[in-house]
């Protein structure tokens, strides 16, 4: 249901205005300027729900309001916004350098370093600001600028109340956080379109964590930039997503590049966005995209934040992060709803889903709030994701092997069935090197034949030695490289025995 503001053609639905109200309650009955964090998910209406908490303040207590963000197309979706809302405002960017005309205006738009100069400078001094609201308040440039607004309240809004810094949790600035609804509720009410998720298994080891917490580009760029995994993409691609208008993220400048010549070889309608694009250029891509039915755009982060296009049906994540905040932000890019789309499709190469769970899942926004770093310190690792990992053979191989009664073999369930009868654990390894030998020779005219079905093998051999090194807990490279060789090594040599009974 949508309720009517006063004296604006703007309206509010029923769970915006429901929060609009509970954050003005707690403005009213707080004795000092306590801050407040407001959550909402991506989608949810942020920008509607402040907009309308400052045209009510400046209204109401007749002080001005400061927003700030932190991205320059932000600054001027806001304040077109604030427009809309009858509220007057000036932003404050790079070609201000002083104020003349502060008494015009009761609002304020400003990036965050533009402001943060402009007041050391001494060139703006901002009077009698009563509300301060930060737009993506879970980053930490905004910090800085706190000491200049001692007697405001500060009003942080955000879809992840989870600091972008672990050294800087924001419970330490904001006193109480206030929830809106969960995007499971905004999908049900139909203001959010519905995520169908599919995600591929990928071994993460070769990644290394940068001091952010989150895995570095190089290591990202070696591991997504390889041409198996840009083979993976496109065939994810290919098998889910073609035809669709498609929003692929990576970890570097380098992996998005190669993912436009892989595509673009393949004959598909993609371009390339970085931060290195000018802005006339940006204009281009963006607006091509936004009138193109089969668009694929692969880009780097640039576009989790202050990027708006509806028409997107599949995001596909090609990179993988320990960022909560990222992995909303990147999913959110395909959740807004149309009349003809209330579903869209998210493609996940970097165990994403494993690691934080479903993005329509409950999440207690609360306690990530109060207890951050037990959050953080609770969060999957991809040795324990890859635990987890159930191999399939591709349907075109398992069609080589269609003479094959049984095909699967459980690794975990063979080695409880071995232990249990007091034998070597070893005996699991030669009970799948004989299935493994089985199957080839099964398929096969002659010896040749076999071999080079069991080198097509290599993939699954390589997670059977993997779960066979989880059970008895050892490891390391090197033992597994050195259980694969043998077990390549025996394998052969168990198919031309095999053969050689025939004979």
């Amino acid at each position: 249901m949508q309720i009517s503001t006063n004296n604006t053609e703007k309206t509010l639905y029923d769970y915006q205005l429901q929060d609009l109200n509970t954050i003005f309650e707690h403005l009213d009955q707080a004795t000092d300027t306590s801050n407040l964090l407001y959550q909402l998910p991506t989608g949810g209406g942020k920008t509607v729900v402040f907009s309308e908490i400052t045209r009510r303040f400046v209204h109401n207590r007749k002080k001005k309001v400061v927003v700030l963000t932190h991205r320059i197309e932000l600054s001027s979706q806001t304040s077109r916004m604030l427009k809309g809302f009858g509220v007057k405002n000036k932003i404050i960017n790079s070609d201000v350098k002083e104020l003349k005309d502060e008494d015009e205006y009761m609002c304020y738009v400003a990036m965050v370093e533009t402001l943060n100069n402009r007041l050391q400078e001494g060139t703006v001094a901002l009077n009698n600001v009563g509300l301060v609201i930060i737009d993506e308040a879970h980053y930490n440039s905004f910090r800085k600028l706190f000491k200049y607004f001692d007697d405001s309240i500060i009003l942080g809004v955000t879809a992840t109340p989870l600091s972008s810094n672990i050294k800087l949790p924001m419970k330490d600035n904001y006193k109480k956080l206030i929830v809106g609804e969960s995007i499971e509720a905004l999908i049900k009410k139909q203001f959010l379109a519905k995520a169908n998720m599919y995600n591929y298994d990928v071994s993460l080891r070769s990644l290394k964590l940068g001091i952010s917490g989150d895995y570095t580009v190089k290591s990202s760029d070696e591991l997504y930039g390889n041409q198996n995994m840009l083979g993976k993409l496109l065939s994810a691609y290919e098998e889910i997503a073609k035809g669709t208008k498609t929003l692929i993220f990576n970890n570097g400048i380098n992996t998005s590049r190669y993912v436009y010549e892989i595509f673009n070889k393949a004959g598909y309608n993609i371009r390339h966005l970085d931060n290195k694009n000018t802005a006339t250029e940006r204009r281009d891509i963006l607006e091509w995209f936004a009138t193109t039915p089969d668009a694929i755009l692969t880009s780097v982060s640039i576009l989790t934040t202050g990027f708006d296009e509806p028409t997107v049906e599949t995001i596909m994540l090609n990179r993988a992060t320990r960022s909560l905040t990222l992995y909303f932000q990147m999913i959110g890019r395909g959740s807004r709803i149309l009349p003809d789309k209330d579903e869209f499709t998210v493609v996940d190469l970097g165990n994403n889903v494993a690691r934080f769970g479903m993005w329509d899942a409950p999440i207690d926004w609360q306690e990530i709030f109060h207890f951050p770093d037990f959050y953080l310190e609770n969060i999957k690792n991809d040795e324990d994701i890859e635990r987890e990992f159930v191999y399939e053979m591709p349907s075109e191989l398992r069609a080589q092997f269609a003479k094959s009664k049984q095909i699967d073999f459980d690794i975990k369930g063979e080695y409880k069935k071995v232990f249990a009868m007091g034998l070597k654990s070893k005996t699991v390894l030669e009970r799948s090197i004989e299935q493994h030998a089985q199957m080839c020779v099964e398929n096969s005219e002659d010896v040749f034949d076999a071999r080079i079905l069991a080198k097509q093998l290599k993939e699954e051999i390589e997670y059977r030695v993997r779960q066979y090194s989880y059970c008895i807990m050892n490891n390391t490279k090197n033992y597994k490289e050195w259980l694969q060789e043998d077990y390549e090594r025996k394998l052969r040599l168990r198919i031309s025995q095999k053969f050689a009974d025939k004979m």
